[in-house]
């Protein structure tokens, strides 16, 4: 594998998340949402029998996020797994001023979980941090790596892999 293409996540409303992501968080649309899709082999490509979607892809960096709205069949979700749940997720957004960031969204009408989180001790020191929600409720973050750790994270990599526990490999 040589590179990410984009994240996916499925949202309520496409005309709605576009706003958010588009109009409120910055992200450029690079391919124009799409018609309905619904053609019989789409529910078997995605693993969604009887799916009837729709979608559009903004750039992020070097990668995309794209925003998928599931007409059929229903959802039976009321909102995103929390964090601590087993297949939940995150998207997570590098910025060179967290503070500022922040700030400009709050006031746009965004609102955050908490103060932003300054960790200045331990293998993520120098990392600034802070959760807030989409419209559907799907976690994101707000990252500023204001500075490198000392040693870099090279000797801790190594004892891991070297410490591991073996895991049998499942068929």
């Amino acid at each position: 594998m040589r590179a990410q293409s984009h994240v996916g996540i499925t949202v309520r409303n496409l005309d709605a998340s576009v706003y958010f992501y588009h109009d409120l968080l910055g992200l450029e649309i690079c391919t124009e949402p799409s018609p309905w899709f619904d053609e019989p082999e789409l529910g078997h490509g995605v693993g969604v029998p009887g799916a009837a979607l729709r979608q559009v892809c903004l750039k992020l960096g070097d990668t995309m996020l794209e925003l998928l709205e599931y007409r059929t069949p229903p959802s039976q979700t009321e909102r995103p797994l929390l964090s601590h749940s087993t297949g939940a997720s995150h998207v997570a957004f590098q910025v060179d001023d967290i503070q500022v960031v922040k700030a400009e969204l709050e006031a746009r009408g965004v609102r955050f979980f908490s103060d932003i989180n300054v960790v200045d001790e331990g293998v993520l020191a120098g990392w600034r941090w802070v959760y807030f929600a989409d419209p559907d409720g799907y976690p994101l973050e707000l990252v500023e790596n204001a500075y490198e750790r000392p040693g870099g994270h090279a000797a801790g990599i190594a004892r891991y892999l070297e410490a591991r526990p073996t895991i049998p490999q499942s068929r």
